[in-house]
């Protein structure tokens, strides 16, 4: 598993949860649907909720399924 992949699997498992800008400063990691992608192909169960921003603008938030 990839350092980045390992890294945001250890902060889900911790109970945090994390946002593509939040990992970019956490983890170094640009492309975060890719990571938990590669997670949930290696059977993780990783929750997705749209957040909103402001008037207009909604993130992804992810967290580990318990």
């Amino acid at each position: 598993m990839p350092a980045q992949t390992a890294q945001l699997l250890a902060h889900l498992q911790a109970g945090h949860t994390t946002t593509a800008l939040d990992s970019v400063s956490r983890f170094r990691c640009l492309r975060l649907a890719a990571r938990v992608k590669e997670l949930r192909e290696a059977g993780h169960r990783i929750e997705t909720e749209m957040v909103r921003v402001g008037e207009r603008k909604r993130i992804a938030l992810y967290r580990l399924a318990r």
